[in-house]
This record gives structure tokens, C-alpha cells and sequence, in this order.
């Protein structure tokens, strides 16, 4: 007997706003994360492992910075003659095309190439999250299910379940209610932004929804799309019981990291039977010179440590020069801290440099410096500011 035929969308076009200063110059999921990866691997690696081969990315803002990670999808087993990765950016020529205004509009505007290819399932990820997860699992639950959408779920906290789309549960699995972003909360019980959607019954509510939705458009699946399926009883959860992280803003980003810094960390990145793939370039081994002291710390490969480095995550290329101190942290790729200065609870994009005796961040809410910027000799940044400040347009 075949397998179902299953097509994966990434939905990878999202502005990442809350993720300030990190999405100023590129896509959401081309955010580095632990060092050597980026948030979009996670995705793609368990597509992988869940034998999907059949994987589209929806792109949109910094095109560039998603589509040089990805290269031909080699490091997913994706670089396929038939099948395999296809990207799909904005378009235009067809009444489909133009600039896509949320997640529900975007699966709109590929509506007709997903009815060309015609899955028996449609499996819809986010990619600004850190799980693991079969995919495979979850289609073959849902086609035996009746459902028209099955929605992944997790327990998040109660004070940042109105973040999420919430739902409630009742007997069988049936998802009894839901409630896009709300302000009270009936349950903590949030879809983990992966659902499995019967294409065809799909694609046709979702018409209807447009041409209803006219010059105002779709805007998120959780909007109307999900709430309708919902209130016609043809949605089921499928709760996912390990770990689930969402990275999507700069304090949640900061505490994913100091997990993976653990002891023993809340995923094995590692696990020969579910390795989280990447596109990474190469590196030499890491540095530790003389009188360098490292702990409780994640250092990536071509990294060169003089200084002294706590509870933080170094990305391949970070220099920490003898006399620097860099304390709960997380540097990307090139950043360069110099002799004596201070970084704590700080999040440092690319090539940041960091001038001598300079302090920056502290105790209190996380500090962010963008991309290739410059902090002076003797500078100091308090705890939570942003450098440099973004536009007030």
C-alpha cells in the first residue's frame, strides 16, 4: 500500500517584527540559534526524519538571507530531480499574485499550485519555533481522524497564552473552541502553529472565506480560517508532549538559549536519530587561549576566546579578547568583544564590535545591538537599551 502523498509548506514570509533589531536585514528564519543554526532548520530537519520529501517555503521579507541558507536543500536530503525544495516568493501575473498579508492569504495566493499537486495531506509549519516533531505521525492521524484540520498543541504558561491561538478540548480529541490571540484565556492549551489541513475541503472553505472577506482579504489562519473549521466540529488536536519553545521575541529568544546552555538541555540537538540538519560553513575548532576560562557555555567552531565567558552562547567566528567578559549572553556569527570590556545579558547580532573597556547590558532586561554595529571604547549601554535605536518610523 502507497504512503499518503504529504506536501510540507514552510511558512517562512513573516516580517519578524518582535524580534526587532536581529529581522532588520534578514528573514525570521534565517535567525541564528545555538550557535551553528538557524531557526528554519528545525523544520526541515524534521521533515527529514518524518520522510517527507516534498517541502515548499513560502518567502517574503529578506528573500536573500533565506534563500542562501537553503541553497538546493542538500543538508534535508531535498535537493531532489522530482520533488524535493521549492521556494515560492511573491509573484505577480495572476489574480493570486502580490505581497502576502498573513498566513491565511498567503495559502491562498498557492492555492492552485497545491490542488495541481494534489496531497492527500497538507502539513502547515511556522518556522520560529524549536521542536521536534514526525510530521508523518501527525498526517497519518489526521486522515484517519475525519477532521478537516488538525491542529498541534502545547501547554504554554498562563501569562503568555494570549500570544497564541487557544484552544479547548473535549472528548476524542475534538477541539470544542478556539480563540485567536486572546485577551482572557479560556485554556493554556495553544496550537503550536503546525497544523495538518485536508487540502481539497480546505482550499474550497478558504474561497469561500475570501470572496466573503472581499477588499479586506485574509489575513491569519487563526482569523476565520481555523475558527470556522472549529465551529463546524471538524477540528482535533494532536498534543505534542516534548519540548516546544517559541523563539518569535528577543526575551523568549534570550531564554531558549540559557536552556540549551544546560547540563542537560531540553533537546539533543545531536541525537544520531534526530540531528537538527544545517547549512554551515566551515569552521576550524575553537580557541581557548591561555588564562581563557569558559562554563556553562555553547562555543561554536572558528571562535577564538581570551577573555572569561559565562553562561552564554558564542556563534562560529565570535572573538572575546584577553580581559573581556562576556556573561549570559548570546553572540552571533563575527561578533568581536575587545580587551576589558563587559557584556552581560545581552543579545549581540553579526559582526557587532564591542570597543575596549565598553559595558554593555546588566542586570534587568536583555540589551539588543544590531547588526555590524560599533559600540565605542569606554561606552556604556544600560541594561535593555537597543543600539542603535531603531526608527521611529
Amino acid at each position: 500500500m502507497a504512503l499518503p502523498r504529504i506536501l510540507v509548506l514552510v511558512l517562512a514570509g513573516g516580517a519578524g517584527g518582535r524580534l526587532e533589531l536581529l529581522t532588520d536585514r534578514r528573514a525570521k528564519p534565517a535567525v541564528p540559534f545555538a550557535g551553528v543554526y538557524r531557526l528554519i532548520d528545525f523544520p526541515l530537519s524534521n521533515c527529514l526524519h518524518s520522510g517527507i520529501a516534498d517541502v515548499w517555503v513560502s518567502i517574503q521579507f529578506h528573500p536573500t538571507s533565506i534563500s542562501q541558507h537553503l541553497a538546493n536543500g542538500r543538508p534535508w536530503d531535498l535537493d531532489r530531480s522530482t520533488g524535493g525544495l521549492l521556494t515560492l516568493p511573491p509573484f505577480q501575473g495572476t489574480d493570486r499574485g502580490g505581497w502576502n498579508t498573513g498566513t491565511a492569504d498567503s495559502l491562498w495566493r498557492q492555492a492552485d499550485l497545491i490542488r495541481a499537486f494534489a496531497p492527500d495531506a497538507l502539513v502547515v509549519a511556522s518556522s520560529d519555533a524549536v521542536y521536534k516533531l514526525d510530521y508523518r505521525e501527525v498526517a497519518d492521524a489526521h486522515l484517519g481522524s475525519g477532521a478537516e484540520v488538525t491542529m498541534v498543541t502545547t501547554e504554554v504558561a498562563a501569562d503568555d497564552a494570549p500570544r497564541y491561538g487557544i484552544v479547548e478540548v473535549g472528548n476524542g480529541g475534538r477541539v470544542t473552541g478556539y480563540a485567536y490571540k486572546p485577551d482572557e484565556p479560556a485554556t493554556t492549551t495553544a496550537t503550536n502553529e503546525v497544523f495538518v489541513f485536508s487540502p481539497t475541503e480546505t482550499l474550497d472553505r478558504l474561497e469561500a472565506l475570501a470572496r466573503d472577506a472581499g477588499e479586506d482579504g485574509l489575513e491569519d489562519l487563526g482569523s476565520q480560517l481555523l475558527p470556522a473549521q472549529t465551529d463546524d466540529g471538524l477540528a482535533r488536536a494532536f498534543p505534542l508532549e516534548g519540548y516546544w519553545r517559541d523563539v518569535g521575541t528577543i526575551p523568549a529568544y534570550w531564554e531558549a538559549h540559557r536552556e540549551f546552555i544546560q547540563e542537560e538541555p531540553p533537546l539533543d540537538l545531536d541525537d544520531p536519530s534526530w540531528a537538527i540538519r544545517t547549512r554551515g560553513g566551515r569552521h576550524s575548532a575553537a580557541r581557548l587561549l591561555r588564562g581563557a576560562v569558559v562554563e556553562d557555555s555553547l562555543v561554536s567552531g572558528g571562535t577564538r576566546v581570551g577573555g572569561e565567558v559565562r553562561g552564554s552562547v558564542l556563534s562560529p567566528g565570535v572573538v572575546i579578547e584577553r580581559g573581556a567578559t562576556v556573561v549570559d549572553s548570546v553572540l552571533l556569527p563575527g561578533a568581536h568583544v575587545r580587551a576589558g570590556a563587559t557584556v552581560t545579558r545581552a543579545v549581540l547580532d553579526d559582526r557587532v564590535e564591542i570597543g575596549e573597556s565598553a559595558t554593555v547590558g546588566g542586570d534587568g532586561e536583555i540589551t539588543l545591538v544590531g547588526r555590524r554595529a560599533v559600540v565605542d571604547a569606554g561606552a556604556q549601554l544600560a541594561a535593555g537599551a537597543r543600539f542603535p535605536e531603531p526608527d521611529d518610523d
